[in-house]
Protein backbone atom coordinates (compact mmCIF):
# COMPACT_ATOMS: atom_id res chain seq x y z
CA UNK A 1 0.00 0.00 0.00
CA UNK A 2 1.48 3.72 -1.01
CA UNK A 3 1.54 5.82 1.25
CA UNK A 4 0.74 9.32 0.66
CA UNK A 5 2.83 12.23 1.79
CA UNK A 6 0.77 15.39 1.74
CA UNK A 7 2.67 18.52 1.81
CA UNK A 8 1.36 22.16 2.44
CA UNK A 9 2.73 25.53 1.39
CA UNK A 10 5.00 27.09 4.27
CA UNK A 11 2.97 30.30 3.63
CA UNK A 12 -0.12 28.82 5.21
CA UNK A 13 0.82 28.60 8.74
CA UNK A 14 0.73 26.29 11.77
CA UNK A 15 -2.64 27.22 12.99
CA UNK A 16 -5.95 25.45 13.08
CA UNK A 17 -7.86 27.63 11.02
CA UNK A 18 -5.31 27.78 8.12
CA UNK A 19 -6.89 25.85 5.16
CA UNK A 20 -4.71 25.31 2.41
CA UNK A 21 -4.39 23.04 -0.84
CA UNK A 22 -2.27 20.45 -0.01
CA UNK A 23 -0.01 18.43 -2.76
CA UNK A 24 0.98 14.96 -2.65
CA UNK A 25 2.55 12.24 -5.26
CA UNK A 26 0.47 10.14 -7.24
CA UNK A 27 1.96 6.12 -7.83
CA UNK A 28 1.12 6.83 -11.16
CA UNK A 29 3.34 9.29 -11.63
CA UNK A 30 0.42 12.19 -11.39
CA UNK A 31 -0.99 14.59 -8.29
CA UNK A 32 -3.09 14.44 -5.95
CA UNK A 33 -4.65 18.13 -4.93
CA UNK A 34 -6.89 18.36 -1.69
CA UNK A 35 -8.19 21.13 0.51
CA UNK A 36 -6.99 20.70 3.83
CA UNK A 37 -10.38 20.88 5.25
CA UNK A 38 -12.15 18.39 3.25
CA UNK A 39 -9.04 15.70 3.08
CA UNK A 40 -11.29 13.28 1.79
CA UNK A 41 -12.27 15.09 -1.76
CA UNK A 42 -8.80 14.18 -3.99
CA UNK A 43 -8.46 15.03 -7.90
CA UNK A 44 -5.95 13.81 -9.52
CA UNK A 45 -4.01 15.63 -12.24
CA UNK A 46 -0.61 15.47 -14.48
CA UNK A 47 2.16 18.25 -14.04
CA UNK A 48 1.61 20.21 -17.57
CA UNK A 49 -1.88 20.99 -16.92
CA UNK A 50 -1.41 21.78 -13.03
CA UNK A 51 1.19 23.61 -14.65
CA UNK A 52 -1.02 25.48 -16.91
CA UNK A 53 -4.12 26.23 -14.60
CA UNK A 54 -1.16 27.66 -11.65
CA UNK A 55 0.43 29.76 -15.01
CA UNK A 56 -3.33 30.81 -15.92
CA UNK A 57 -4.38 31.87 -12.38
CA UNK A 58 -1.22 34.02 -11.32
CA UNK A 59 -1.99 35.74 -14.45
CA UNK A 60 -5.59 36.56 -12.95
CA UNK A 61 -7.68 34.52 -15.70
CA UNK A 62 -9.55 33.42 -13.08
CA UNK A 63 -10.48 36.71 -11.44
CA UNK A 64 -13.95 37.87 -10.86
CA UNK A 65 -15.02 41.26 -11.16
CA UNK A 66 -16.52 42.47 -7.94
CA UNK A 67 -20.51 44.04 -7.82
Amino acid sequence: MHRTGWRKSSFSGTGPDNNCVELATAESGGIHLRESDAPRTVLTTTPRPLAAFIRAAKAGRFDRLAG
